[in-house]
């Protein structure tokens, strides 16, 4: 089989990363910070995350983000690091704001470096799980599952993912099912998974 190149799509250039166990990425093509100010309504406890922003203020960082991406074309894969910085609002420990893919069927995979955490994920059938996290240990997570990053330890918790570069980030389907399925909360010197009462369900048919 011969490939027409003039038809082809251009490829991105090949670039060495060097990706360290804090989530120092050289070569990045860029970053984002997510800060205590922009993370209303993902806590249970509104009150504990009111006296969060009182004390830290609303321009701190809760977490940030390092990638590689050379295209957003079906094929190219995105690569990066995220870093949750440890804390506990109430009974819950620091998190992400979660997602399940905007073209809800990609997957992602997620690397510890460094930290401990767990990543929760449900299903939009229904299922939910927490994965424990530590240095070298990975979780596979399949299309059509919702995920977030729990920091469970007292430093931060960083992972490599990576995912295709189509997929896009759909956030706002937590926050209509009243957040995931369970909660990830403090139990003795370690955490437990129980039930979220104001979860209310995953649209169905969504992001397709």
């Amino acid at each position: 089989m011969s490939i027409d190149l003039k038809s082809a799509v251009p490829v991105g250039v090949p670039v060495r990363l060097a990706i360290g166990p804090h989530g120092e990425m050289e070569g990045a093509s860029g970053r984002y910070e997510k800060r205590w100010g922009e993370l209303d309504g993902i806590y249970r406890d509104t009150a504990a995350f009111d006296a969060i922003v009182r004390e830290r203020g609303r321009a701190t960082v809760a977490y940030h983000v390092s990638e590689h991406r050379y295209s957003s074309q079906p094929g190219a894969l995105i690569v990066g690091t995220s870093t949750v910085l440890p804390g506990v609002v109430g009974a819950e420990f620091a998190m992400t704001r979660g997602h399940l893919h905007g073209i809800s069927d990609r997957a992602e995979l997620y690397h510890c470096l460094s930290g401990h955490g767990v990543m929760l994920l449900d299903s939009v059938d229904g299922q939910s799980v927490a994965i424990e996290l530590r240095p070298g240990q990975a979780v596979n997570v399949p299309g059509d599952w919702v995920h977030r990053s729990v920091n469970v330890g007292t430093e931060p918790f960083v992972t490599l993912f990576c995912y295709n570069a189509d997929a896009g980030q759909d956030y706002g389907i937590i926050a209509d099912a009243g957040g995931m399925k369970t909660l990830v909360v403090g139990s003795g010197s370690g955490w437990e998974q129980v039930p979220n009462p104001d979860h209310r369900g995953y649209a169905s048919g969504r992001a397709r």
